[in-house]
This record gives C-alpha cells, sequence and structure tokens, in this order.
C-alpha cells in the first residue's frame, strides 16, 4: 500500500455550488458576451432579484432575453420602462422632445425655451459622473456623489437629487477618490464645487484620459461660444465637434447654462444615426 503523500491538495479557489460543473462550463458555439455599465443602486436590484429567483445575475438578463426572442416578454411594454427610466436618469433637461425611439426631434423643450432665444453661454458636456468637492485653503476636505431619488421617492414629490459622502474603503467609490486625489486644487477658491469626475475607468472613457480626474463646472469646462441654436445646426455641428479638453476626440455634447442657474443640455447621440 502506498504512503499517503503529505503534498497539499491544489486549492480550488472560491467555492460554488457545484464546482465540477461551472469550472467545465464553457459557452455554446455562436455566443457572445454581453457587458453593461450600471450604478451601485441599479446592481443592487439586479442581484437582490436575482436572488430572489435563486439564479445569478447573468441568468436573469439572459432569462430576459430569452423571453424576447420567444414572445413571453412584451417588447413594446419592456420599452416603455426603458424610456420611463432615460427619462428619470435626465438631470438636465434635453433642449428638444423625443420620438418613440427616444430620438430627439425638431420641437423644442417648453422648459428650454431661453436656449432658442439665445440666452446663456454653451459649454462641452463631459461624459463622466457628477460629484462635489469641499475645499478648504487648497486641500480637498470632502468628497461627494450624487444621489437621485428613488421611484418612491419621486411618487412623494422629491424630484431632485442630492450629494452623499463617498465610502473612503468602499470599492464602489474607488475611481471617483482617485480621481479627486488626482486633482490640484491648489487654485481653487474655498467652498463646494460641482464636478465631473473623469477617466479610465469612469463611463468608458470616452475622452481617452490616462488618469482619473475632476474637472470643475464652474472653473474649467470649455466653452462654445459658437454654439448653433436649430435643430439642423445643432446636428451637423454636433457629428464633427472636437472636445476642446481633449483634442482629437470627439465631444459629447453642450450644456446651455442661463444666468439664473437653469441649464439644458444636447448629446450628439441624442440625434436619430448618430454614433
Amino acid at each position: 500500500m502506498s504512503e499517503p503523500s503529505n503534498e497539499a491538495a491544489p486549492r480550488r479557489g472560491r467555492p460554488r455550488k457545484d464546482p465540477d460543473r461551472l469550472a467545465v462550463w464553457s459557452p455554446p458555439p455562436g455566443w457572445s458576451r454581453l457587458v453593461a455599465w450600471v450604478a451601485p443602486e441599479e446592481k443592487a436590484v439586479l442581484k437582490a432579484v436575482a436572488t430572489r429567483a435563486g439564479v445569478p445575475v447573468a441568468d436573469l438578463v439572459r432569462a430576459l432575453a430569452a423571453g424576447l426572442v420567444y414572445g413571453v416578454v412584451d417588447a413594446e411594454e419592456l420599452l416603455t420602462h426603458v424610456r420611463k427610466g432615460a427619462a428619470v436618469m435626465e438631470k438636465i433637461p434635453t433642449i428638444f422632445e423625443r420620438d418613440d425611439r427616444f430620438h430627439v426631434v425638431d420641437k423644442p423643450r417648453a422648459e428650454c425655451d431661453w436656449v432658442f432665444a439665445g440666452a446663456g453661454r454653451a459649454t462641452e458636456k463631459l461624459d463622466g459622473t457628477n460629484a462635489r468637492l469641499t475645499v478648504r485653503s487648497g486641500t480637498i476636505v470632502r468628497v461627494e456623489k450624487r444621489r437621485n431619488p428613488s421611484k418612491a421617492q419621486k411618487a412623494a414629490g422629491i424630484v431632485d437629487g442630492w450629494y452623499v459622502d463617498t465610502d473612503e474603503h468602499g470599492a464602489e467609490d474607488k475611481w471617483l477618490r482617485e480621481a479627486a486625489a488626482n486633482t490640484v486644487v491648489a487654485s481653487w477658491p474655498d467652498g463646494e464645487h460641482s464636478v465631473e469626475a473623469l477617466g479610465p475607468r469612469i463611463q468608458g472613457n470616452p475622452l481617452g484620459l490616462d488618469e482619473h480626474v475632476c474637472v470643475p463646472f464652474n472653473l474649467i469646462v470649455p466653452d462654445y461660444q459658437e454654439a448653433p441654436r436649430t435643430y439642423q445646426e445643432l446636428h451637423d455641428w454636433l457629428t464633427t465637434l472636437e472636445s476642446r479638453y481633449a483634442p482629437g476626440h470627439l465631444a459629447e455634447g453642450v450644456v446651455f447654462h442661463h444666468p439664473d442657474g437653469r441649464r439644458a443640455k444636447i448629446k450628439r447621440k441624442d440625434f436619430a444615426h448618430a454614433r
């Protein structure tokens, strides 16, 4: 009889319900992997629903896709919810109304009539995540992220978002806090500054930045004094508009700022067939 080996068995890593099956699973021919960026609260909801169903989040998403394929899930009903969700995420109103595909149409939005009257200035819309930095004597003393009201809070009449402290040790705030740490604020006046956090791990990094950084709306964001104010002119202009913050890349769009604090926006991707 051979002596038992003293060598430790190799560790399998993180235990799973069925490690043998999962370790050798590979997708069927023709399958592809789908990746999407989601906010922390959206991820939490997906995980909660998946837990109730007793499946991984990936299976939950695949079940939705299968439901659409076989007609179990009504596509029009799903699109209705998607459009409602997209509208909720619009913290700054888009200057034109939208069609049933969520593209803008040549119909100015009533609350943005000041834009078409020529009021306000246009600045580059930076595609990142909104945050707020509190500065004292050239030092950042507080880093906050934006929190938007939940569906229940909106139903109760709470429509405006607010800022909450980031977690110094929270994984969900890692890149935002890194962006703040990389931001030189020595010349910033004391106070609270709304910023856009940008960088390689934020919103897909459309401006191709090499590091994370925060850009203050009131100090650095480039102006576009020549911005047109009609549907067709904006469509044509935004198609090739170069970013002034990161030359060599297309600008996402512009934000119009009224002297009284109101804002409105338009993005290249808002138009049909835009890229």
